[in-house]
């Protein structure tokens, strides 16, 4: 029997990994200047450089993940349009294509992975094609907090409701998907170069780094280009935005073919910014706000 195509197992699965998609010494590269994001030297206002004696692990060890560095990064932005990409991208989602988002996730160890969720809640698409690219820059094992996925959680297009969790030494963001049964959960087991290919409607998450080594992997965001992208999360406060059904946010790149709305233009309503993480032994120590508001009566606090 022949094998399946990437198409074919990304329409039945909702995820596919092409192994060894991105050549060593362009990994390499990406290390090299993932590395001087974190160290501060490509004058991001909100990174604090980094003292000459610190080591590369210490800086990254401040920081679980970083998004937009496309922004303050030249080689991150040209690599959107990495032709290793492009190439699976356009039979996936093709052939024209553009990128929203990117975000380069550290977790060192200790640190907390990513509780269930699907990304199509977070960046709403017209035509649900939305679709992540998880380049791993170390190897993603088990043991690190690889990525998890749910097979075939994308073909009903349910956007599962999400509620608070309490689990802050697994998870760092306080917020989970619920209503499904993950017991078909599969781990996504990297080597550094590969990538996997995730629907927007995919429900997938991560867990916590138990090993002695980074997991680090950088992750772009993509969309068929003829659909509208109606991401409020980043418009100006008092901006008079477009009616629901036209609005259209612009701050995007165009990755392969043509932009049927270039004539509206481009913005650059983003910037980088951080989501750094207290590892998990000080996090257990310090209780949720959600704690917080449940314990204030039996504490005496107001």
């Amino acid at each position: 029997m022949a094998s399946k195509t990437p198409l074919e197992t990304y329409r039945e699965q909702g995820f596919v990994v092409i192994e060894d998609l991105i050549e060593p010494e362009t990994i390499s590269a990406l290390s090299a200047e993932l590395t001087r994001i974190c160290r501060g030297e490509l004058g991001i206002p909100s990174i604090e450089p980094a003292k000459p004696w610190e080591s590369d692990a210490e800086v990254l060890g401040r920081f679980l993940c970083i998004h937009q560095p496309h922004k303050a990064s030249q080689a991150l932005r040209e690599t959107i349009r990495h032709p290793a990409l492009i190439g699976v991208l356009q039979q996936l989602i093709g052939p024209d294509v553009k990128c929203m988002q990117s975000q380069y996730f550290v977790k060192p160890p200790d640190y907390p992975g990513n509780a269930w969720h699907q990304d199509e809640i977070a960046i709403p698409t017209r035509d649900r094609s939305l679709c992540a690219a998880f380049i791993a820059i170390d190897d993603a094992t088990v043991e690190n907090g690889c990525l998890r996925v749910l097979p075939g959680s994308h073909l009903s297009g349910y956007l599962y409701p999400q509620e608070e969790h309490a689990q802050l030494d697994e998870y760092d963001f306080p917020t989970v998907s619920r209503g499904f049964d993950d017991s078909g959960q599969v781990p996504v087991e990297l080597r550094s170069g590969s990538v996997v290919f995730f629907h927007g409607y995919l429900l997938h998450g991560s867990r916590s780094n138990r090993s002695r080594s980074f997991r680090r992997a950088l992750t772009y965001h993509y969309m068929n280009a003829f659909s509208l992208l109606p991401w409020r999360l980043l418009v100006q406060e008092g901006e008079v935005a477009a009616r629901d059904g036209e609005h259209d946010f612009r701050d995007v790149v165009l990755a392969c073919g043509r932009d049927p709305y270039a004539w509206k233009g481009y913005e650059e309503k983003s910037t980088v910014h951080l989501r750094p993480c207290k590892k998990m032994n000080d996090i257990r120590a310090v209780p949720s706000a959600r704690r917080d508001r449940e314990e204030a009566p039996r504490r005496g606090t107001l």
